[in-house]
């Protein structure tokens, strides 16, 4: 699809007039329908604002000419698994799981392995073929290639730990010592927990990338633990396979 198309397509599934969507992004209703009939292509910085107000990315609006493929796990990528910056602009280098608000999520590559490991295995390519796989593939990529460059000196795992030293500190019964933090998006771990009355309330966004775990009951039985923090809250939990029958255990603001 050209960028004619798919500007033209984005308006109309906001229900805007071309006059709306010109006053969005300070150009004229010319401009926009320039666009739409292929006369001119935005400029760099209009196709920034487009991206934002529309939340696709820039590939997406030129018709995706260039294949994406997160520079930190190597996964591919499409709008609704790239990265934001703080500021909420899309950042096409990277998923949400490996970078987020524009902290990046991991600075030690054999975690981040044991992570993608779990999500790669199958019957047709066993953990062995997974892992030689991966310790090939992530060097090649530009976060590992210049992470002294990228990294930030060692803070956000600074910062990690001592997210795990608060939750340790709260003595769960039951739940075993935190060991890691990994990343992971709202949308996999916003459980519905039941209130007195009945109703069902979430605490999380979809769309935000939290730090969590989950963990095997030290009584046994197929019950977890599941554990969520990030700069403002701690969230422990407990829930059955699948995350069904969640139960709040804690929810401490930090």
């Amino acid at each position: 699809m050209e960028t004619k198309n798919i500007i033209q397509e984005l308006r109309i599934k906001h229900g805007m007039s071309q006059a709306e969507l010109a006053g969005k992004i300070f150009v004229t209703r010319q401009a926009v329908s320039r666009w739409e009939t292929g006369e001119t292509v935005p400029n760099t910085e209009t196709l920034k604002l487009l991206s934002e107000f529309f939340d696709v990315s820039i590939n997406t609006l030129l018709g995706a000419p260039r294949k994406l493929i997160c520079q930190c796990c190597g996964m591919p990528l499409d709008d609704s698994i790239i990265s934001h910056e703080a500021d909420g602009t899309l950042n096409e280098d990277y998923c949400k799981w490996c970078y987020a608000d524009g902290e990046y999520m991991y600075s030690n590559m054999d975690d981040l392995i044991e992570i993608c490991v779990k999500n790669m295995v199958s019957a047709e390519h066993p953990e062995s073929e997974v892992r030689e796989y991966l310790r090939s593939a992530l060097p090649q990529l530009d976060y590992w290639k210049r992470y002294e460059q990228l990294s930030d000196g060692g803070e956000f795992e600074r910062f990690k730990q001592t997210l795990i030293d608060e939750i340790n500190a709260l003595q769960i019964e039951g739940m075993p010592k935190l060991e890691k933090l990994n990343a992971l998006v709202g949308s996999f771990v916003n459980l519905p927990y039941r209130l007195p009355n009945g109703n069902t309330v979430k605490f999380l966004d979809d769309n935000t990338t939290y730090l969590g775990d989950q963990l095997e009951c030290e009584f046994g039985g197929e019950r977890c633990f599941g554990v969520l923090a990030n700069m403002e809250f701690i969230l422990v939990c407990t829930y059955d396979k699948g995350g069904e029958d969640p139960e709040l255990v804690i929810y401490k603001k930090r």
